[in-house]
């Protein structure tokens, strides 16, 4: 098991106390320091079905900075954005082998137990 997580962010860091309690020590990536690549991030996508603008964090200043709600932007595009501004990436993501989900709120991760 993986948790994308940012230490900052306290719904990751509460993602990450829940599956601890549960004797669960996953990898941590703290993905600011260390952003997926393209790869990882489809991957990632396909294991949560959801689109990369799906996964983006709209409040973050590089959103309106790089104008991602009034530009399309391919989904090729979308995941380049979120590579170079990792603070994109909606967080805490947990993967589980072929499964994945959104720690938002930290009970989510209970179904991939």
């Amino acid at each position: 098991m993986q948790i994308y997580h940012n230490p900052r962010c306290s719904k990751s860091r509460q993602t990450l106390a829940l599956l601890q309690e549960r004797g669960i020590e996953p990898e941590i990536i703290r993905y600011l320091d260390t952003p997926p690549t393209a790869a990882e991030l489809k991957s990632i996508l396909a294991k949560l079905g959801l689109s990369p603008q799906q996964l983006m964090r709209r409040g973050e200043a590089e959103y309106k900075a790089l104008d991602l709600a009034n530009h399309p932007q391919s989904d090729a595009q979308l995941i380049n954005a979120m590579i170079e501004h990792p603070k994109l990436i909606e967080r805490p993501i947990v993967v589980a082998g072929d499964k994945a989900c959104l720690g938002r709120p930290p009970e989510n991760v209970l179904e991939l137990l």
